[in-house]
């Protein structure tokens, strides 16, 4: 018993000519966007604001490239990943400028010298306060 020949629906399974096929997900976009919201909750520290901030930028610029032209969706996922990498590179920039300068002023080292010369806890403690009182006031 033969199986009955159904006719051919054209335009179905035929590749077309001209212009690529459409990717049906962007994983540069996907990439940009976790990489940007983990950016933007850890700027705080030098890995999650600086690197990771900088992956989803570089993410999401690829990911935009492969939207130009139909080729890939989503690309406001992209643009939102990288610029929420974007975010979170100046929030650890600026966490990291702020950083340094308190480490490299004067009453950091008055600090550091009040710390040495500490001989008790209480000593220490008192070290302390005057540090935070310098840098408040």
């Amino acid at each position: 018993m033969s199986m009955p020949s159904y006719p051919q629906q054209s335009g179905w399974d035929e590749p077309r000519y001209g212009s690529p096929e459409p990717a049906r997900t962007n994983g540069f976009a996907v990439t940009a966007l976790v990489l940007g919201l983990l950016a933007c909750l850890f700027f705080w520290t030098v890995v999650g604001g600086l690197l990771l901030g900088l992956l989803a930028a570089v993410f999401g610029i690829l990911a935009v490239l492969r939207t130009r032209g139909g080729r890939a969706p989503r690309r406001v996922m992209a643009i939102v990943g990288a610029s929420l990498g974007v975010l979170g590179l100046l929030g650890s920039a600026l966490v990291l400028v702020v950083g340094l300068s308190v480490l490299d002023s004067e009453s950091y080292s008055g600090f550091e010298d009040c710390m040495r010369d500490a001989g008790s806890r209480s000593a220490e403690d008192r070290c302390a306060e005057d540090f935070a009182d310098s840098l408040t006031g």
